[in-house]
């Protein structure tokens, strides 16, 4: 069994408070116990508050009478994981909130993704809730707070990733939804979205419904979408497992909600998206460019290219209508596979929709199911 470590968030977050902490004046960390205690659970509310845990950090100095520098280092836990051992450097110093305006302002430094054509840094509601709850009880009254977050060497990391094609650049971006980090092929994975299945099936406003969302992405875009975040559960590359466990537990509507490049191996019968098990996207992309009747010239095209998305793009720009009607296409045989799927593992009448989204993180597809069970749940109110 593999031991979890933290996320990116949380060691931006470990260096923001001690270099905080030293704006207030607490004595420098002790090189014996270099620790600062962190709230991970940010929507948590008294009097209910988890326990503080005790995250490591390098060390944290003033650098003028309100500046300060906090140093922290991500440990990410066992397996592969391109943040490990990655430096944080945070520099705070107080402000003067403008109205109307947030007291804590975020500001991209070196190595830190930012939204294409902006200065924006890409940072996701719960980095910046995890951020919150931690520094505001430290705040002087009538004081901002501004963060610059400094990542060495991201910008290089970031060139191993698919963060550009998502439209962030310049760096690593700061998406993590959580505090842990959980691995998506990682068996344990697997038991801990089957234990939380349970948990929701014993409660009756969750246990009919579920959105089963693939990767961090998904996760982040998923509320801005309008889908109530109780409903969300992240599958991780065991999507099939995780559907069949659902019907097991009563779930009645399921929606699969995720990126193209990703969900498409569904329709070629792949649940396991992991790609060291199986890739094959292209040839599912082909398949259903056939089924749809496009000529030999595209099918070609479309098995040559270097992606699903250069595919998709290139066909979209000889033939904009003909690309649609193909990401229609895999979204109704995402639906059609997986619903055969379950069935195959002795689970029926579970309703199974896909919706699909594209690099640039808007909806591309809908199959018939996707968008009936889309607006249902948009609709509900589990506030």
């Amino acid at each position: 069994m593999t031991s979890s470590g933290y996320t990116l968030p949380v060691w931006v977050a470990a260096a923001a408070v001690a270099a905080v902490q030293r704006l207030c004046g607490e004595a420098p960390l002790s090189s014996a116990s270099p620790n600062v205690l962190l709230q991970l659970q940010p929507d948590a509310v008294a009097p209910e508050l988890p326990p503080l845990v005790a995250v490591a950090v390098e060390g944290a100095a003033l650098l003028g009478p309100d500046r300060a520098l906090g140093i922290s280092r991500c440990e990410p836990g066992d397996g592969l994981d391109l943040t490990r051992g990655l430096a944080v450097w945070v520099e705070a110093r107080w402000t003067e909130p403008l109205p109307g305006e947030s007291w804590l302002q975020l500001e991209a430094g070196e190595g830190v993704g930012v939204l294409a054509g902006s200065t924006e840094l890409c940072v996701s509601a719960f980095a910046r809730a995890l951020l919150a709850c931690n520094l505001q009880p430290l705040l002087p009254d009538r004081c901002g707070l501004k963060l610059r977050i400094t990542l060495p060497g991201g910008r290089q990391l970031a060139q191993r990733t698919s963060n550009e094609a998502f439209g962030v650049v310049d760096g690593l971006a700061l998406i993590g939804t959580q505090a842990a980090v959980q691995r998506s092929a990682d068996p344990d994975q697997l038991a801990r979205a089957r234990a939380e299945l349970v948990r929701r099936a014993a409660d009756p406003a969750l246990a009919r419904d579920l959105v089963l969302v693939i990767g961090e992405n998904g996760l982040d875009l998923a509320p801005s979408l309008g889908l109530p975040a109780p409903l969300l559960l992240k599958a991780g590359n065991w999507i099939g497992p995780l559907m069949v466990a659902a019907a097991e537990r009563g779930v009645e509507r399921l929606l699969l909600f995720g990126y193209q490049g990703k969900l498409i191996k569904l329709a070629g019968g792949i649940f396991h998206t992991h790609h060291h098990l199986a890739d094959g996207r292209l040839e599912v992309l082909t398949t259903q460019a056939a089924l749809l009747g496009l000529p030999l010239e595209q099918l070609q095209r479309l098995a040559r290219a270097a992606s699903v998305d250069e595919a998709l793009r290139e066909l979209a720009a000889e033939d904009g209508a003909a690309a649609q009607a193909l990401q229609q296409q895999l979204a109704g045989a995402i639906e059609e596979r997986s619903a055969a799927y379950v069935a195959r593992h002795g689970q029926r009448g579970l309703r199974i929709g896909a919706v699909l989204f594209d690099r640039g993180r808007s909806l591309c597809a809908q199959g018939p199911g996707g968008a009936e069970l889309l607006q249902a749940f948009r609709a509900r109110d589990l506030g």
